[in-house]
C-alpha cells in the first residue's frame, strides 16, 4: 500500500500545501481521501485524475470537500476522463452539498460521482476491506481504515479525542492523525486533536507508526509533534508530496 500526502494543511491551505487530500495506492487501484480547498492544482502535479479509481470524503467542512468542484470541472472539459462516473463515499448529503458548492444551478454531479452514502460500518473498494468510525466533530465525520495484502492505514478525519477512533485503529500499520489543536487551556470539546492526544490514540490503539497531519498554518507543526512523540516516539510529521510504502 503505498500513501502519497497530496496536501496536509489543517483547516485551510496554508503556504506550503493545500487542505487534507491524500492518494492511497493499491494493486494499481488508486483512492482519494478528502479534497480539501487547493488539492486539486496538487493532485494533478503527483498523479493523473483520470487514474482516480474513487474518492472518498471524511465529512464535508470545506477543508475536506471543496475540491471536488475543480475535479467536477476537469471531469466534465477537459476531454481526459472516463466516459463512467466516479464512485465516491461520503456522508449522507453529499450529493446535494458538493452540487451547490460548483454552482446553484448546475443541479446535479452525477454525470461525474456515483454517491454512495456512508455510515459506520465494513465494505469491500477495489483491493481494499474500508471499514469506518464516526468521530466526534461538530458535523457527521468518519475516520476510515484500509485493509490491503495484510497491511492496513487508518485515517482519522477530524475528530476530538474518541475511543471509537482509537478502537478502529487498534493495531494498525499506520495512524494518519489529525492534531490541529495547539496545547491550551479550554479548548473546545469534540473538536480537533492536540499533538499530545494524538500521540495517546496511536499509543491506546498500539499502532506501529504513527504520522500528523492537519496542523494549521497558525500552529507550530514541530511543536506537534514534539509534543505526540513524548508518548508516542515512532511519530512524524506528514510532509506535502512526501510518499509512504506502508
Amino acid at each position: 500500500m503505498r500513501l502519497t500526502v497530496v496536501g496536509c494543511s489543517g483547516s485551510a491551505p496554508g503556504p506550503v500545501s493545500p487542505a487534507s487530500c491524500y492518494l492511497v495506492e493499491q494493486d494499481g487501484f488508486s483512492l482519494v481521501l478528502d479534497l480539501g480547498n487547493g488539492a486539486f492544482g496538487s493532485l494533478l502535479a503527483l498523479s493523473d485524475p483520470a487514474s482516480v479509481d474513487a474518492v472518498y470524503l471524511s465529512h464535508l467542512h470545506a477543508d475536506h470537500c471543496l475540491d471536488v468542484a475543480p475535479f467536477i470541472v476537469w471531469h466534465r472539459y477537459s476531454g481526459q476522463s472516463a466516459p463512467t462516473a466516479v464512485p465516491l463515499y461520503a456522508p449522507v448529503g453529499a450529493d446535494r452539498r458538493l452540487s451547490v458548492a460548483y454552482g446553484p444551478d448546475d443541479g446535479s454531479i452525477e454525470d461525474v460521482f456515483d454517491v454512495t452514502p456512508i455510515g459506520p460500518g465494513t465494505w469491500a473498494l477495489g483491493p481494499f476491506e474500508v471499514s469506518t468510525a464516526r468521530t466526534a466533530h461538530p458535523v457527521e465525520c468518519y475516520a476510515v481504515r484500509l485493509t490491503a495484502g495484510g497491511r492496513s492505514l487508518v485515517y482519522t478525519g477530524d475528530t476530538g479525542p474518541s475511543e471509537a477512533v482509537v478502537a478502529l485503529a487498534r493495531g494498525a500499520d499506520v495512524l494518519l492523525s489529525e492534531a490541529a489543536f495547539p496545547e491550551a487551556p479550554d479548548l473546545p470539546p469534540g473538536l480537533h486533536l492536540t499533538g499530545r492526544q494524538a500521540g495517546e490514540h496511536a499509543a491506546a490503539a498500539g499502532v506501529g507508526r504513527l504520522l500528523i497531519t492537519h496542523v494549521p498554518a497558525w500552529v507550530d507543526a514541530d511543536t506537534q509533534l514534539a509534543a505526540a512523540r513524548e508518548v508516542f516516539p515512532a511519530a512524524e510529521l506528514a510532509r506535502h508530496a512526501a510518499v509512504y510504502d506502508i
